[in-house]
């Protein structure tokens, strides 16, 4: 193989690695954690509704899009810079989780109470993107809203999603439910969506 292959194969292989955060061994799941359960997007949808995240975007539109998030993703924020053109034709509701990092679950906490989620998460991810490791923390977090963060990281785990961000919506144009893990150019995010 001459050095052009080894360089369009070592840039489809970085773009493929470019798509979604995981970690590359997974923690063993404490003793009273349930296992992950096989269900279909629709099903996945509709559990995924139990977490605790804030909305942006459309407040009218039906079925808003479900993002699982970690604070420290990369990816993630790509997403949200990927979204922001498409806010006023759909919803989004960003659901924190602690599953890259243990400043995720206190950094998730600080955005789901910050008095506008939107502009503190739109900080975050300039901070997030500019390598400054996003909003400080500061030293005391509330035990509640640590607590939201906590369920929905058990949730995550529950819809065996292994990856952020991580997606659950329905096709607008289709009508079918869907997931995908790992982010999307607008352009990629909206025909996903059917928009």
């Amino acid at each position: 193989m001459d050095r052009r292959h080894h360089l369009v194969a070592l840039a489809g292989l970085t773009a493929a690695v470019l798509v979604g955060c995981s970690k590359t061994e997974p923690p063993a799941p404490p003793a009273a954690a349930p296992a992950p359960v096989a269900m279909d997007a629709q099903q996945a949808y509709a559990a995924a509704q139990a977490g605790s995240g804030f909305a942006v975007g459309a407040l009218l539109a039906a079925d808003p899009v479900l993002v699982f998030f970690d604070p420290q993703c990369p990816h993630c924020a790509e997403l949200w810079k990927a979204a922001q053109p498409l806010l006023g034709k759909i919803r989004m509701v960003w659901i924190p989780v602690g599953f890259l990092r243990p400043v995720s679950t206190p950094q998730g906490a600080v955005l789901l109470g910050a008095p506008d989620p939107v502009v503190s998460m739109t900080a975050h991810e300039a901070l997030l993107a500019s390598r400054q490791g996003g909003l400080p923390v500061p030293a005391t977090v509330d035990d509640a809203l640590l607590a939201k963060v906590k369920a929905n990281t058990e949730l995550f785990g529950r819809l065996g999603a292994d990856s952020v961000p991580f997606l659950l919506f329905r096709n607008r144009r289709s009508g079918a439910w869907g997931s995908h893990a790992g982010a999307l150019a607008t352009e990629q995010l909206a025909q996903t969506l059917g928009l």
